[in-house]
């Protein structure tokens, strides 16, 4: 008897199967898009290695393996006579109902694959775009506004319009609940879905934004024009920079109650670089202290930048991320490739600009420009509150790419704007901050929240911003705080809840400081 309900079984699941591979290969005939190109629709197996080799080379795109079955949609989408969009649909088999779009990072044209990937096998008919070109580069900017515009927003909102489409094609039905998940220019594109097309999601995890778009390239190019080349008067060595760190933490790390190599808030933190400055007579080059002009630049570096008269253009890189970004990011003695290409191939259309020649002029001419309004600085969030929709906002606090700094100067923007305490802004915007965090993931601290498939510590909406969000919009509770996990080597070594702002984390002097009921959000 058991032989004959385990073999029926069999024969159900292979007819099932079969049922879903003939879905998926009749799915494009059924399409009906405009000014669409469906390249093709595969029915991929769970476990199949998947690789990419029509990705562009820049974007050094790895396997990823799928643990479900999905179908698979490949199509290009034309947005004006000169653009379009590359995108993709993967349509789980264990579909909840729910369906996700992905964003990108950088000025890249990449589908975020893993985070595909990651969403999928939770049962999301997820879906992600190139953001209107191929490759890391900005060259397809140039003398092309139409490109610039799917780069600013158009790329996500038509993958979002498309994708629903393709959605309900293949399941016969409309999705429940609509999600977006995001890091980085994809944190920034979360938050223009909200200020521009609140109808899109119902619930939105966006982080580490980059807000107010225009004024971050500058910031982010005048690192260079700080530190100069390497051998420069202005230039500190990695070594140097290890020694700032180490000084960091003896007057800041305390700040917390607690010295364990992490600032809970590093707002908190006023650095005096001065303490650093070699005594007289101290040989040259030396690695553990500084001359006055080094000490000059990094206090530069923990500085807001102001452009013309004064003018406030970005706030200051905070302190603790020195390790994370030296010596391959801002402080390597060479230009900011993305600060170079928006610059050379959208500010001034222009490929022979010299990114040594940056100043208050550019930054002023850059902001003036903000081409389809990608400064995303929009502070009323009254439309995608009217629809009961939910933003949850996040960024580390080690942040080496964009400072986490800039995060609570948004979400200060939107209480003044729209006139609301924090106590209403809760009820449909929440930011937290994730102490020990680098750009979007890794760092020294409790940086698994679930952000992305690397990142997942446990899919308990206690400790997964996904799963936060999810709940949120569906049985209407709200995250208090984010328990992270420090992850090494598979195993968590210890874990800490992260404080919505306005908190901060403290120690409270008692218990293993490893658990988390040991601080408290004050």
């Amino acid at each position: 008897m058991r032989a004959i309900l385990y073999t029926g079984l069999l024969s159900s699941l292979a007819a099932a199967t079969q049922n879903a591979q003939q879905q998926c290969s009749k799915l494009a005939k059924k399409l009906d898009i405009d000014n669409a190109t469906v390249w093709f629709t595969e029915y991929v197996s769970a476990g199949t290695n998947m690789s990419f080799p029509d990705a562009h080379p820049t974007c050094t795109q790895g396997a990823v393996t799928v643990g479900v079955d999905f179908c698979r949609v490949a199509l290009y989408v034309a947005t004006s006579n000169r653009s379009g969009i590359s995108m993709e649909a993967w349509l789980p088999s264990n579909w909840t109902g729910r369906f996700l779009s992905t964003g990108n990072g950088g000025l890249n044209g990449c589908l975020s694959y893993s985070d595909m990937a990651y969403t999928v096998e939770l049962g999301f008919a997820t879906v992600g775009a190139n953001n209107g070109h191929n490759g890391t580069s900005g060259a397809p900017f140039l003398n092309n506004p139409d490109v610039v515009e799917d780069f600013a927003y158009r790329s996500v909102h038509t993958n979002v319009v498309i994708g629903k489409q393709i959605s309900k094609a293949f399941y016969s039905k409309k999705h429940t609940k609509s999600y977006y998940l995001g890091c980085s220019t994809g944190g920034r594109q979360g938050f223009k879905s909200a200020q521009s097309f609140p109808e899109d999601f119902d619930g939105i995890v966006a982080g580490a934004p980059a807000f107010n778009f225009n004024n971050l390239t500058s910031w982010s190019g005048h690192f260079y024009l700080l530190t100069g080349a390497p051998g420069s008067p202005t230039y500190l060595t990695p070594a140097q920079w290890t020694a700032v760190h180490a000084d960091i933490m003896t007057q800041c790390d305390g700040l917390d109650g607690y010295l364990d190599g992490i600032l809970e808030d590093p707002q908190l933190c006023h650095y005096r670089p001065e303490s650093l400055i070699c005594p007289p007579g101290t040989p040259a080059n030396t690695s553990t202290c500084l001359t006055g002009t080094q000490a000059a630049t990094v206090r530069a570096v923990f500085s807001d930048l102001h452009g013309a008269n004064g003018a406030f253009v970005y706030p200051r890189m905070q302190p603790g991320t020195e390790l994370l970004g030296t010596p391959y990011i801002y402080f390597a003695g060479q230009p900011f490739p993305y600060t170079t290409d928006w610059f050379r191939y959208v500010v001034y259309n222009d490929p022979a600009w010299d990114p040594a020649t940056l100043g208050p002029a550019d930054y002023a001419r850059a902001d003036a420009l903000n081409p389809s309004d990608i400064r995303t600085w929009s502070g009323d969030l009254s439309r995608i509150r009217a629809r009961g929709a939910k933003i949850l906002h996040w960024h580390g606090l080690q942040d080496q790419i964009i400072t986490s700094e800039i995060s609570p100067r948004y979400y200060d923007h939107v209480a003044r704007t729209m006139g609301l305490p924090g106590s209403t802004l809760d009820e449909f915007y929440r930011f937290f901050r994730i102490s020990g965090t680098g750009h979007c993931q890794g760092g020294p601290g409790a940086s698994f929240i679930g952000q992305g498939r690397s990142a997942v510590a446990s899919l308990d909406p206690e400790q997964n911003v996904l799963m936060a969000v999810v709940r949120w919009v569906e049985q209407g509770k709200a995250p208090e705080s984010i328990l992270g996990s420090a992850v090494v080597n598979g195993t968590v070594v210890y874990q800490r809840r992260h404080c919505k702002y306005p908190l901060r984390n403290v120690y409270t002097g008692k218990g293993d400081p490893k658990h988390p009921d040991s601080w408290k959000c004050v």
